[in-house]
């Protein structure tokens, strides 16, 4: 994630889906839950790598399609008020996944505000073991 690639804690090694665009309907108004948007989603996953590396077997790893899919389908069939609620259910999914030490979500959307503004962006990081 271009300029906030500080490192998140747990294993040194690191699955960075970058990029991703879903159409989604999320949002507090009842504009935003009907029409819906666009949202971007950036994802790292930090999981020792070490295995996989040696094996070149990708049960020893997270299969990155398969995390693009997860991401997919919360963003593409759930319904938050909040960006917040999104990222928090995407960390909270793949940090399910096996061997899965900690993830930072980002997701971004081009809020329906007047004036001008790119994206708006919620950042957040969650860890295997962290309660909440």
């Amino acid at each position: 994630m271009r300029p906030y690639n500080r490192a998140v804690p747990g294993s040194s090694d690191l699955l960075l889906l970058e990029g991703m665009s879903f159409y989604g309907y999320h949002g507090e108004t009842e504009a935003e839950r009907t029409l819906g948007n666009r949202f971007h989603v950036d994802v790292e996953v930090r999981l020792d790598l070490s295995i996989a590396g040696r094996s070149d077997d990708i049960a020893d790893t997270l299969d990155y399609s398969h995390a693009f899919a997860l991401v997919r389908e919360i963003v593409e069939q759930h319904q938050y008020s909040l960006l917040e609620a999104l990222a928090d259910r995407v960390a909270a999914t793949l940090l399910g996944e096996p061997r899965v030490a900690s993830v930072k979500v980002r997701v971004g959307k081009q809020p329906p505000i007047p004036g001008s503004i790119d994206r708006f962006w919620v950042i957040i990081e969650r860890h295997a073991g962290d309660s909440g």
